[in-house]
């Protein structure tokens, strides 16, 4: 790996256009630069400079070397400014919109270890649907989003977006229902079934009712709820079966109060994402907040990074 240190004296070599230059200028010795620079084209195998009696110049290797030091030198530079920036914070906000499912099952977590580190800040959350998130993200109401809708395609082409996470579907029932001891269901078992679901006009809903018209398949819908929390209780009294995410199942699968059932013949999953408007750079508190959830979805990295 190449050296930072290294990396520092290499530029500073070209840009005073001299060894004995860039000694000054660093408080070192020409023979010190000298063997710095010698480490470097050795590492890389190839030369990097033209010595002449006048100074150097860069070879064609030494000229790409030096457009990726600028980007590496400056990406050290703005790291090092963004956690000051936090660290130095007495106050602050960061903004986050979420689907219903993120906002009540995986927010919270996260902001209660985010304000274990950063106490001095405070996170506000909007529940909303994928489009209104967008839209408000769009409109600087909100620094990030968090969503498992589609994006619509106007929205998709203003906004940066990455995966942060698959998020499977199962069937779910109860510990009462039939199908409880069964360990996969198919889409037809579906049909004429009692079924709860989201509100018309939800995205999940638009993707449960495509799912169920391509494959001729029509549920009894015996009751329409705006949160997947008013869902699960319904399911636990038998009103009915639904479909719901694993991160919304997982305590009441555990205690054994519901049972998830895979479907055999098409996989159900979504794509969790985070959403961000390209145009504007992110506040050193929403980049504090999206740092610390690297440790969760590791992609978010890239995302701090362009």
């Amino acid at each position: 790996m190449l050296s930072l240190y290294k990396l520092e004296i290499f530029g500073t070599v070209v840009q005073v256009g001299s060894f004995s230059g860039a000694a000054q200028r660093l408080y070192m010795t020409q023979p010190a630069v000298s063997q710095h620079i010698q480490d470097l084209e050795a590492r890389l195998g190839t030369p990097l400079f033209l010595r002449g009696r006048r100074g150097v110049t860069l070879t064609p290797a030494g000229k790409t070397l030096y457009e990726y030091t600028q980007r590496i030198l400056q990406l050290v530079a703005e790291a090092e400014s963004a956690v000051t920036n936090v660290q130095h914070l007495d106050s602050g906000q960061v903004t986050i919109g979420a689907t219903p499912g993120v906002s009540v099952y995986l927010l919270p977590e996260w902001i209660g270890s985010f304000r274990t580190l950063y106490p001095q800040l405070n996170v506000s959350i909007q529940t909303a649907t994928t489009t209104e998130i967008a839209d408000a993200v769009l409109e600087h109401q909100l620094d990030v989003g968090f969503v498992e809708g589609e994006l619509d395609t106007i929205a998709s082409k203003r906004l940066g977006s990455a995966i942060l996470r698959p998020v499977d579907l199962f069937v779910v029932v109860s510990g009462s229902h039939p199908w409880h001891e069964r360990e996969r269901v198919s889409v037809a078992d579906l049909d004429e079934q009692p079924f709860i679901t989201r509100q018309p006009g939800s995205r999940t809903r638009a993707w449960i009712d495509d799912l169920f018209s391509q494959k001729g398949v029509r549920p009894r819908i015996v009751g329409e709820f705006d949160n997947q929390e008013a869902i699960k209780r319904a399911v636990i009294s038998n009103i009915g079966v639904s479909i719901l995410p694993d991160y919304a199942i997982a305590r009441e699968t555990s205690a054994g109060v519901l049972y998830c059932l895979p479907i055999e013949d098409v996989t159900l999953e979504r794509q969790m994402k985070l959403i961000w408007d390209t145009k504007s750079p992110f506040t050193a508190v929403a980049r504090a907040f999206l740092s610390h959830l690297v440790m969760h979805f590791p992609g978010i990295e890239k995302v701090l990074s362009t």
